[in-house]
């Protein structure tokens, strides 16, 4: 399920991910004051999103195990440091209230840096969607933004695995010792989480 999920064409997962992102005292906040902070093409997405719902279907608090909310935007209008610095300062200057740190990433500018932190460069991204497609499980890979009815949702493999509590790997642009070390991670916090070994076939 590659895209956008369309508020018109929404599953019974569509509509139970949007409820508890509605419902989340961690989240929620971020998507109401959406007009006021998001940059272009921008997305909340990513680990705190997958939490949040492994939080509700473990009966655990809503912010437990966050240790950030990502906000992903795309701009290639302006590829400096410098620019995604002051916008991630704006923003979180907003969230101030919130018990997490907002991390915003210009999406259209990690081809700059990646190589030097991963040890492996990549080509630049066309899209803040193209980027969520990489990230490094099925779980996580999703994407919510505020629409005229509901949620918008970008989910490039679909939601099963994160309702499922599965964590698998998106070979897409990681290594295995990313994913490893991640799901190990993980497995400390959510012991209810099916851990999906990395396999080289």
């Amino acid at each position: 399920m590659t895209g956008d999920i369309s508020t018109d064409h929404r599953g019974e997962s569509e509509k139970r991910l949007e409820t508890i992102v509605a419902s989340s005292p961690i989240l929620a906040p971020v998507l109401e004051r959406w007009s006021s902070v998001a940059p272009p093409d921008c997305w909340l997405s990513g680990g705190a999103i997958a939490q949040t719902v492994w939080n509700r279907a473990s009966g655990l608090p809503p912010h437990y195990g966050l240790a950030d909310v990502d906000l992903v935007y795309f701009d290639p209008s302006d590829l400096s440091e410098a620019g995604e610095a002051r916008r991630e300062k704006a923003i979180r200057d907003r969230f101030a209230d919130l018990p997490v740190r907002i991390d915003v990433k210009n999406e259209a500018r990690v081809h700059l840096w990646y190589e030097a932190k991963f040890g492996y460069a990549i080509a630049p991204y066309a899209s803040a969607r193209q980027a969520i497609a990489t990230f490094p499980t099925t779980a996580a890979a999703i994407g919510v933004r505020p629409a005229p009815s509901g949620l918008s949702i970008v989910a490039p493999f679909g939601l099963s695995d994160l309702f499922a509590l599965i964590v698998r790997p998106n070979k897409a642009q990681i290594t295995r010792a990313i994913y490893e070390a991640k799901a190990e991670r993980w497995r400390g916090l959510w012991p209810r989480l099916t851990i999906v070994p990395w396999s080289d076939d």
